[in-house]
């Protein structure tokens, strides 16, 4: 157990290696409780929405239908990603980070108090992501009797809110379900996936899905002090329609015009070591940017990261790894994601 945003959390449940494993291959489990989930109503919250966020709402058609965004300040920093779902006509559910989670809620709070929206943070549900390519078919016999036939049809980026909130997405590159239920019921429910076959999970083979998945993890890929447009996450910032002022948005459009934007890229380690964050990188001697997240991805076998560099680089660098120049080669993330190997 290790303290990760205000919250104990399982690091692991034995063995991480074995856990990541599962869930590329198999079914795994995790307890995300420590997201916040936050609730918004009022006549005026679509417009709240499209001031608060990078993203566009009105690409939320239906209910359930769920967007990620980012939430960004005035210079265009990252406050926090999350996902938004529409649940009907002026209501949305927020699922932001843990670590973040304070200082989001009182950010839209501001913005909610001017706008007059209820906003409502759901500390009364918890949240279980069920992970893998048997996700779904170990998971479904375990959901409300009322939900199981909708579950089975939800696709990417929808949810069906019904008893329970379930939704098609998640954070390893697998398919499977976040759920979110009161809380007086996620035991029997875990217990339930566990006798089942889904097997439990720790932040550590969370860590290691996601990186392998290209996922970017606040605080480490991005923070306020850097922009979408440099973490990779440009086409999470809708431009249309141009009369949208979303906060942040003309920090953005300064950067943009301005040019010379960092790339965000994966790096695969050629020589020998294990790659980690902070770690630089050169181009002969010249320095050309650092890794962001890093580590030994599971499926591939091999040390992986996600780096800010230089707008120049090529498809070789270097790594310094403990004082000394290690070789890597330059690709575009994701390196793992359906079981599969993405790079070549």
């Amino acid at each position: 157990m290790v303290p990760f945003g205000g919250w104990d959390m399982p690091l692991h449940y034995g063995s991480q290696l074995e856990e990541h494993h599962i869930v590329r291959r198999d079914a795994g489990m995790f307890d995300v409780s420590h997201m916040a989930i936050i609730d918004l109503s009022g006549d005026r919250c679509y417009a709240m929405l499209q001031q608060l966020l990078a993203n566009d709402v009105a690409r939320l058609k239906v209910p359930g239908k769920a967007l990620y965004s980012c939430m960004l300040n005035e210079e265009g920093g990252v406050i926090d990603d999350l996902i938004v779902y529409l649940r009907d006509e002026g209501s949305y559910r927020l699922v932001v980070n843990a670590g973040t989670a304070e200082k989001d809620q009182a950010w839209i709070q501001r913005l909610a108090d001017t706008y007059h929206i209820e906003l409502t943070r759901r500390s009364d549900l918890a949240m279980i992501a069920v992970q893998g390519p048997n996700a779904r078919q170990k998971c479904q016999p375990l959901l409300p009797a009322s939900q199981r036939q909708a579950a089975e049809a939800l696709t990417p980026f929808f949810a069906d809110d019904g008893e329970w909130f379930i939704a098609y997405t998640g954070y390893t590159g697998e398919q499977g379900f976040e759920i979110m239920l009161p809380q007086e019921r996620v035991t029997a429910f875990w217990l339930a996936l566990s006798e089942a076959g889904v097997r439990p999970c720790g932040l550590g083979a969370r860590d290691t899905l996601r990186l392998e998945a290209g996922m970017n993890l606040y605080g480490q890929d991005m923070d306020e002090s850097v922009t979408p447009l440099e973490s990779g996450l440009g086409w999470t910032v809708a431009w249309e329609p141009a009369g949208r002022d979303f906060i942040g948005r003309k920090a953005l459009e300064r950067q943009r015009k301005k040019g010379g934007l960092r790339r965000f890229v994966g790096i695969m380690l050629t020589g020998r070591g294990v790659l980690r964050s902070h770690q630089k990188l050169f181009i002969d001697d010249q320095l050309i940017g650092e890794t962001t997240s890093g580590g030994f991805a599971p499926t591939l076998e091999e040390s992986v990261a996600l780096a800010r560099v230089d707008g120049r680089i090529g498809e070789r660098c270097e790594v310094e790894i403990r004082g000394k120049r290690v070789a890597a080669k330059v690709v575009k993330p994701p390196f793992a994601r359906h079981g599969q190997r993405c790079i070549k």
